[in-house]
């Protein structure tokens, strides 16, 4: 057995993931892969409203920053270590541990002015390596960007590796706080993967209903305020002439265009409408968001598998169904792969494949100039 955790915290802010993952063999394909232990340490009320302000309202300046990036170290470590004990095992046995931190600044390369991409994960590695006495590999999107691509999705690897099929093309749709798709050609075939971020997860939605609840409720549960509205296509549509949603892939997003203050500025101009038709539209906004981005994928896609806390709202998943039709859409589970643990482990992977030197970029998915060995090294 040849243990390696995977470590992060997501653009949804719901807590820290922890996958600790049993990968089989030394080739760049794992022989075996096996999840262990998939551990969920949720934030403190007050955790996620400082990881909320650093991302989204960043007023508090470097020494603030300076702390979180330490705290959220502490954090990271306590939540492997609690996984550990979960599994049974120590935090001595694992090979190493993979760490993506938590992203709060991301700036893709290109745009007005053609600026050079640049990004930033806390969570320092070095804080998990000295209280666990583990070897870290951390800041995995940085060389990626260096060479020129966006740094992301990194999650797009670990799809083509471990869920590519030779009997279907796949599509991989995670629905976190932003949402991106890995589209899978047949293995044996020609065509080329392709992955990208198709705009906002659950992030709006998730800030429409703290909005709308006053505080009460940090998500829409089971998609209940949304289904109890419709869309005002006006309002919808706001959203999607945004030119975000006709930039050809590569492409990555995040909070910086579609967080907290856009959103609040929207609710304002159609205060008007009620709380319920609000949130249909925007929820709506991930649904045909993700839907039209299929233009890009240049092959056909036989079925689709959701992933991430936003496959589990029975609104974004029936309007998917019906957008998506009449390609069958499962969740990842149905792959034998638990959906919520997939970031984690594909860290965990991206782990392994720096230790033994494999890389794991994929300028496929991220437009980078070629494939890098990801990661920063900090030993035990």
């Amino acid at each position: 057995m040849t243990l390696y955790a995977g470590v992060m915290s997501g653009t949804s802010m719901d807590g820290i993931d922890v996958a600790l993952v049993d990968f089989a063999g030394e080739a760049e394909r794992p022989a075996g892969s096996d999840v262990v232990t998939f551990h969920t340490e949720r934030y403190a009320d007050d955790q996620r409203d400082r990881l909320r302000e650093a991302v989204e309202e960043p007023r508090s300046g470097v020494r603030d920053l300076c702390a979180l990036n330490f705290e959220l170290g502490r954090l990271m470590a306590d939540a492997v270590a609690t996984a550990c004990s979960v599994a049974g095992i120590a935090p001595g046995d694992l090979a190493a541990i993979g760490s993506h931190g938590h992203t709060v600044w991301h700036q893709p390369p290109g745009g007005l002015g053609d600026p050079p991409g640049a990004t930033l994960q806390i969570g320092e590695g070095a804080v998990l390596a000295e209280r666990l006495g583990v070897p870290v590999v951390a800041d995995f999107r940085v060389r990626d960007v260096a060479a020129g691509g966006h740094g992301a999705p990194l999650t797009a690897y670990f799809d083509w590796l471990l869920l590519s099929s030779p009997d279907a093309a796949r599509g991989v749709q995670n629905i976190g706080g932003m949402a991106n798709l890995t589209a899978l050609p047949r293995q044996g075939s020609d065509e080329s993967p392709i992955a990208f971020d198709t705009g906002p997860g659950v992030a709006l939605i998730d800030a429409a209903a703290r909005a709308l609840t006053r505080g009460k409720r940090e998500f829409d549960v089971d998609g209940m305020m949304a289904a109890a509205g419709d869309v005002v296509p006006d309002a919808l549509g706001e959203w999607l002439r945004d030119p975000f949603f006709t930039t050809a892939p590569p492409r990555t997003t995040g909070r910086e265009r579609f967080g907290s203050a856009p959103l609040l500025e929207w609710l304002e101009r159609h205060s008007i409408l009620a709380g319920s038709d609000l949130m249909a539209t925007i929820s709506e906004v991930t649904a045909r968001s993700i839907a039209d981005s299929m233009r890009w994928v240049p092959f056909d896609l036989d079925e689709v598998y959701l992933c991430g806390g936003g496959a589990r709202n029975p609104v974004l998943r029936e309007r998917l169904e019906a957008l998506l039709a009449p390609r069958p859409i499962r969740l990842l589970e149905a792959l034998g792969w638990n959906g919520d643990a997939r970031e984690a482990a594909a860290f965990a992977l991206l782990a392994r494949q720096h230790l033994l030197g494999v890389p794991a970029s994929a300028p496929w998915a991220t437009g980078a100039s070629g494939p890098r060995v990801l990661g920063k090294l900090i030993p035990a």
